[in-house]
């Protein structure tokens, strides 16, 4: 217990009042939640976001949209910080200012995989939670992953999966949040691409289709809507009080430059800069092109991919 607290954790079991109640539901809750952050964080209503690591740009573009969106209605963005679809779900919510929950293989003080230190430490100092039910110390072993995700459906009112091939573990977690009675969302993807057989699969089988955060607030629970719109209602009027609401993005107007740009960006499939330049031939010059796309990756408002590809990131 010293060296949790030296971590900057703490403990909970199914005896402790604060240990979360969607939790206790399944058929074989962990009898230990080890946590680093808010443990009430733990009991509110969140979606869990789950998907390949290894997303096309669209998915990890839709991942990353819908989270925001769903975090910006104060709904807790759940997911297993695992590279590709994982981290922009953990991503967006931070983005959008709202809270988010990762659920770990290792041991809270053992951050997998290591490229994301950054966003674990973020999650944290915005009020987000990490947890586990594996003790200090725990290194990443393959069957710790599969074994969580009952614990990603299980926190959840609802699980959207979003890209997953055919022998995925998003599978798995879906197939767990069906046996624990939660809706499963799923976002449509091309057929021709092998991570849309998971998602497309589960929409034949019963799962939500899932385009546009609307999907998912139309099927919430009425009782956890209610709860969240009153929250809303609430949050507007301080931020009137206040004087102004919050926004995601700056309210820097675009210039001319990057407006021609960003109307031949999309944010669910990846621009080429050759191909980008040969579509703004008559209008912009490369170094115009350069500049703006330089200024809008600043902003926040484009992301660069490998290989010199661009996508919107709103």
């Amino acid at each position: 217990m010293r060296r949790v607290a030296e971590a900057g954790g703490s403990v909970l079991t199914p005896e402790d009042k604060g240990y979360p109640e969607r939790l206790r539901e399944i058929y074989d809750p962990p009898a230990v939640l080890w946590i680093r952050g808010s443990v009430a964080l733990l009991s509110r209503p969140g979606i869990a976001v789950v998907g390949t690591r290894q997303p096309s740009p669209y998915g990890a573009g839709m991942a990353e949209l819908l989270s925001r969106d769903l975090a910006n209605r104060r709904l807790v963005i759940l997911s297993g910080m695992a590279r590709g679809v994982d981290t922009a779900a953990h991503k967006g919510a931070i983005e959008a200012g709202g809270k988010t929950v990762a659920v770990w293989g290792t041991g809270i003080d053992v951050i997998y995989p290591k490229e994301n230190k950054k966003l674990a430490e973020s999650i944290v100092a915005t009020g987000g939670t990490i947890v586990s039910e594996y003790p200090l110390g725990t290194f990443p072993a393959p069957q710790n992953f599969p074994i969580r995700n009952r614990i990603l459906s299980g926190m959840s009112v609802g699980v959207l999966v979003i890209e997953a091939a055919e022998y995925s573990g998003t599978r798995i977690t879906a197939r767990c949040a069906m046996e624990q009675n939660r809706d499963v969302y799923a976002v449509p993807g091309n057929v021709t691409n092998k991570n849309a057989w998971g998602p497309n699969t589960l929409i034949k089988q019963g799962a939500k289709l899932t385009a546009t955060w609307e999907d998912v607030w139309e099927d919430l629970p009425s009782q956890v809507r209610l709860q969240l719109e009153d929250e809303l209602a609430a949050q507007r009027t301080d931020e009137s009080k206040a004087g102004g609401t919050a926004s995601l993005f700056s309210e820097t107007p675009l210039t001319e430059h990057e407006r021609l740009v960003m109307e031949r960006l999309r944010h669910d499939e990846a621009t080429q800069l050759d191909d980008l330049m040969e579509r703004l031939e008559a209008e912009l010059g490369s170094a115009e092109i350069f500049t703006a796309l330089f200024e809008l990756e600043i902003a926040g408002r484009v992301k660069q991919l490998p290989g010199k590809n661009y996508v919107r990131t709103f």
